[in-house]
């Protein structure tokens, strides 16, 4: 990956660069590392990956997922201990790592952290899941409210700087009826309500934003990137199409891949979710 970050390390003119990002929900940090975290870490070939629900302190954490070597790494745990978390690890060094997106509800809530690369912003999102007809649901409404906007102004600010953004992670809402096994049984539940996918239509619509694994595969089903332990679930693959990676549209255009590493079996799986890996070839302008 040296030669990645030193193309991203060049202060002038438009270079050809090729970035791999993976997005993965960890299901808490400190179960995935008994599990094998640390070894798929270790073999990974991205260069930035994004984590959601790490649900740990580093002071809790061994130092090779601290700080790994290799990786300079961004953690933004949640003011409530053992909930929610969010961390980015980047072979190449941030220019500028921000926590939150601005409201004030969400600052500490370990739910949004963005780092800055030269040409590229990437952030780790985990949007609140919810639950129907709860306080989790307003919840997650607020959130959503808040949200949108600043995905308007970040795509605004970078296409104006001439740089991209990737917002990577667990965004709790499948789309459409492609991106869920059991789509009947789900569409009064959160995660399928109509007024979730509502809201992720006007991502992409209003926001601008371009959802890259349904680029290159529109029709579906699938690929599922969230089987639940319970029953068969993983086994029949009965799963929700929830881990995303949103980008601004150019870049989008010069995405070459996606890829879910699902495991090859449920005793090899150290979380629920799977890591989702894409490869973007494109010009930087710096």
């Amino acid at each position: 990956m040296a030669a990645v970050s030193q193309l991203l390390s060049v202060g002038a003119g438009s270079l050809r660069v090729v970035v791999t990002v993976s997005s993965v929900n960890v299901n808490g940090m400190r179960a995935a590392v008994k599990k094998g975290f640390v070894e798929w870490l270790a073999a990974s070939g991205a260069d930035v990956i994004a984590c959601q629900e790490v649900r740990a302190e580093t002071s809790q954490l061994p130092q090779d997922v601290v700080a790994p070597a290799g990786w300079h790494a961004h953690h933004a745990p949640c003011a409530t201990k053992g909930r929610n978390g969010v961390s980015v690890y980047s072979r190449i060094e941030p220019v500028e790592v921000r926590v939150g997106f601005g409201e004030p509800e969400f600052e500490d809530s370990g739910r949004y952290l963005e780092v800055h690369l030269p040409g590229l912003v990437v952030a780790s999102l985990y949007l609140p899941s919810g639950e129907a007809g709860t306080e989790r649901q307003t919840e997650k409404e607020r959130f959503m409210a808040a949200f949108l906007p600043y995905l308007r102004e970040l795509r605004a600010k970078t296409e104006a700087a001439g740089a991209e953004v990737i917002v990577a992670g667990d965004w709790n809402i499948a789309h459409a009826e492609i991106d869920l096994k059991n789509w009947k049984s789900n569409r009064k539940n959160s995660g399928f309500l109509p007024e979730e996918r509502a809201w992720l239509s006007r991502v992409y619509d209003e926001g601008g934003y371009v959802d890259v694994q349904r680029r290159l595969d529109p029709a579906g089903p699938g690929p599922y990137t969230w089987w639940s332990y319970r029953g068969k679930a993983f086994d029949n693959d009965s799963g929700w199409r929830i881990d995303l990676q949103v980008t601004t549209p150019g870049l989008a255009q010069r995405c070459t891949s996606v890829v879910v590493e699902r495991a090859p079996s449920y005793e090899l799986r150290w979380s629920d979710h799977a890591p989702v890996t894409a490869t973007y070839d494109y010009d930087l302008r710096a």
